[in-house]
């Protein structure tokens, strides 16, 4: 786009019927001598992606902004009466705590009820996989969860859901795409809210998804034994603080200390860096507090309380942080146990995970004799499975490398607070038979294979980084490196040409995946490497993955550095 269209753009919602406080902003960006701001407001329409909008707060036509969330909710209302004609339509709304998020989330609210259409609104805050339940528990035919999850605060999003409470899937997210498309203007948005077609959801409603929560244990006569267990929790701020304590205290456990700093919801998440469990130093407060309460788990979730993670006391008595990859493959590892022991595997089962999750739970489902899939990345393909096999097959669990994780299929969107309780029974059960964590882990390799993964994300911020991403994914296909780092690579398998090239023969095959820009490295020594741009920021992503023999307990820690280095040589290739 030039500068002049810009300009056009800018001077076209400066003369559309918007509040005089933006009117305002845009003018001062016009006037502004700088122009690196006008243009990244203006540059292009912030897009309605797969599963919704994300996107930094602000003015213009590529911020998120209640004109561009009544836009998107203008299309998406367009799409529903389209969808369901004829019929009552209902549409689940709630947000965590962000700011704006109450005033995008009553905007949605708003403009579905000036629509017509019948608005299930959450009195207070609460996480996403509650909305995901909802939906289905109310008979909804979509829903909105306003959070940009993990992102910095500058951040919000809007996640749009179907009837099914998953994220939306073609054929509809493409379909909702063109709907938002067809939107010029904040001029077409139907702003005159019905508030006769507003009903809101109770606290009540807490205790019926909580019901459905406890009927997940598979051990408790183990937390019996261990209900005094300490747990420290953190909500980080965020939706999680009333629901995490709330369901560990339903599967039994009654020492819980929640992280008092972290507690109270803040979009400002004055605490932390990045309010994302993944990065450690989002959880220094946790691990100081276990450190003085000598706690037997940390547990912590993102902002909307799909994410969790896990910190556990290891061998030497420290604190260690479990990656999502390894708690997944715990959580499936138990499971599977459990329903083994208790005579409920009868081949109509199966478990989930996506193709940049670690190997070691497809690895782990064939020990078991459980059928597996590998979908593509993010948690909507995993709920389309669960989908397609409704009323044939049982769905145990599924999960994703980010630290995203479902048991049972009540929600269809990742449960960081079910995950939480899981994990919190998973250690009482194997401390009531004299084992830790990491002690679980070792069984697991020296089974499966020690599998070790790692995550280097990139930032490239504005239109000049979206185009180096695009310029480093084209680099990757127009010329297919045949070592990597001095390893020979002997497959690579690109998701966006639905190929599988055997770089040994020179022969290629077609791949059963849908298309996506996902490019795949597997290398001589067992290595691999996935390059994949982010959906939802400015980045693309290496995952990268290593595995090695386990031979005994004792050998752990040597194979696990073996590992690392492994993969800190990989890093500084693709750095």
């Amino acid at each position: 786009m030039t500068d002049e269209s810009i300009i056009k753009k800018a001077e076209s919602w400066l003369n559309s019927n918007i509040d005089p406080k933006s009117k305002q902003e845009i003018q001062d960006l016009l006037a502004a001598e700088n122009q690196t701001e006008l243009i990244d407001a203006f540059y292009r329409d912030l897009e309605f992606g797969t599963g919704g909008l994300r996107g930094i707060m602000g003015v213009g036509s590529n911020r998120m902004n209640i004109y561009t969330v009544g836009m998107a909710t203008q299309g998406l209302a367009n799409y529903l009466k389209t969808s369901f004609a004829g019929q009552e339509i209902k549409v689940a709304i709630t947000h965590d705590s962000r700011i704006n998020n109450t005033l995008f989330a009553e905007t949605t609210a708003n403009v579905m009820t000036a629509n017509g259409i019948k608005v299930k609104y959450f009195r207070e805050m609460r996480p996403t996989p509650m909305l995901s339940f909802a939906i289905r528990h109310y008979g909804c035919q979509s829903g909105v969860m306003v959070t940009a999850s993990h992102n910095p605060k500058e951040y919000n999003g809007y996640k749009v859901y179907w009837e099914d409470g998953g994220q939306i899937v073609a054929p509809h997210d493409k379909n909702i795409i063109n709907e938002v498309l067809k939107i010029k203007s904040a001029d077409e948005v139907k702003w005159d809210k019905n508030d006769a077609l507003k009903e809101f959801i109770e606290e009540d409603f807490d205790l019926v998804y909580l019901n459905e929560v406890k009927k997940l244990s598979m051990s408790p006569e183990a937390i019996l034994t261990q209900k005094d267990m300490t747990i420290v929790f953190s909500p980080i701020h965020g939706a999680s603080g009333k629901m995490v304590p709330a369901a560990l205290k339903v599967f039994g456990f009654e020492n819980i200390h929640v992280v008092k700093e972290q507690i109270e919801p803040d979009g400002n998440f004055p605490t932390v860096k990045y309010p994302n469990p993944e990065e450690a130093e989002a959880l220094d407060l946790s691990i100081r507090l276990a450190r003085e309460i000598q706690a037997n788990l940390v547990l912590a979730c993102d902002p909307d309380g799909d994410r969790y993670a896990a910190v556990i006391p290891n061998e030497k008595k420290e604190y260690e942080l479990l990656n999502g990859n390894q708690t997944g493959a715990i959580i499936t590892y138990y499971l599977l146990n459990q329903w083994r022991e208790k005579g409920r595997l009868t081949g109509e089962q199966f478990v989930v995970s996506t193709i940049v999750t670690t190997d070691l739970i497809g690895k782990i489902c064939d020990g078991f004799d459980v059928r597996y899939y590998s979908v593509l990345t993010g948690f909507k393909n995993i709920a389309s499975i669960i989908l397609a096999n409704e009323g044939k097959k049982q769905f145990i669990a599924g999960g994703e490398e980010s630290y995203g994780f479902l048991v049972g299929d009540f929600a269809r969107d990742k449960d960081g607070i079910s995950a939480c309780a899981i994990v919190a029974e998973i250690v009482a059960y194997y401390r009531s038979k004299g084992k830790i964590l990491i002690d679980v882990l070792a069984e697991i390799y020296m089974q499966f294979g020690f599998y070790k993964e790692s995550l280097i994300s990139i930032t490239k911020k504005g239109k000049d980084g979206a185009e180096q991403i695009q310029q480093l994914m084209h680099g990757f296909r127009s010329n297919r490196p045949k070592t990597i780092n001095g390893i020979k690579v002997i497959k690579i398998i690109d998701v966006s040409e639905s190929k599988v090239y055997d770089m040994i023969n020179g022969t290629e095959a077609p791949l059963d995946l849908d298309k996506s820009n996902v490019i795949q490295f597997y290398l001589e020594d067992g290595g691999k490497i996935s390059a994949r741009p982010s959906g939802t920021e400015p980045k693309i992503k290496y995952y990268i993955s290593v595995n090695e023999k386990l031979p005994d307990r004792e050998a752990y820690r040597a194979v696990e550095a073996s590992l690392e280095r492994r993969i800190e040589a990989l890093k500084k290739f693709f750095e």
